[in-house]
C-alpha cells in the first residue's frame, strides 16, 4: 500500500541540483545522477542499492554501482530519500513529497507495508514535549509477517500434524 504524495515546491531534480549546488564545496549534477533521480521518482517503491543499480541496468541505463552508492547518499543528505535500515540491509523510499508515515514488514518475503496513524503520531509528540526533546524525524519499523505469508503457512502447518 502506498500513501499519497503531499505537494512540493520543485520537481526532486530541481531540489537535488540545488542540494549540489549549495554544497561547501559545489558539485557538478552529472548525467548518472539525472538518470538515477529521474528513474527513482519515476515509481513509488522500496528498495536497495544492489536492487536499483540492477533495475536500472535492466532498463537500459548505464550505471556504475559506486555512483549508485554515493548518489544515494546525497539524496539522503538532500532530504529526497529515506533510508531504512532493518538488520543488515538498508532500504530506501521516498521521502521529499511524502507524508511522514509508518512500516511493517515482512520476515518472510521482504515486502514493506506502508501506513499513518495519528495515536502513534499523537503519543510520540506527547513523549518528546514529556522529555523537552526536539524531534527532527522517526522511523518506526515493525517486523512480523504479511498477511499473504501467513496464509501460505496454514496448509504445510495441517500437513506437519499428519
Amino acid at each position: 500500500m502506498h500513501l499519497p504524495a503531499v505537494p512540493v515546491s520543485q520537481s526532486p531534480e530541481d531540489k537535488f541540483r540545488e542540494y549540489l549546488a549549495s554544497r561547501s564545496r559545489p558539485q557538478r549534477y552529472t548525467e548518472q545522477q539525472r538518470d538515477m533521480v529521474r528513474y527513482i521518482f519515476s515509481q513509488h517503491n522500496h528498495f536497495d542499492a544492489d536492487q536499483l543499480t540492477e533495475d536500472m541496468r535492466r532498463a537500459g541505463f548505464r550505471v556504475s554501482r559506486a555512483t549508485v552508492y554515493r548518489t544515494l547518499t546525497k539524496l539522503v543528505d538532500a532530504g529526497l530519500l529515506r533510508c531504512l535500515e532493518t538488520g543488515p540491509r538498508k532500504y530506501y523510499e521516498h521521502d521529499y513529497g511524502y507524508p511522514q508515515h509508518e512500516h511493517m514488514q515482512c520476515q518472510v518475503c521482504g515486502k514493506m507495508i506502508e501506513f499513518q496513524n495519528t495515536s502513534i503520531e499523537a503519543i510520540l509528540r506527547e513523549v518528546c514535549r514529556t522529555h523537552q526533546f526536539q524531534a527532527t524525524s522517526h522511523t518506526f519499523i515493525i517486523q512480523g509477517t504479511c498477511a499473504e505469508c501467513n496464509q501460505a503457512r496454514v496448509p504445510k502447518r495441517r500437513l506437519d500434524l499428519i
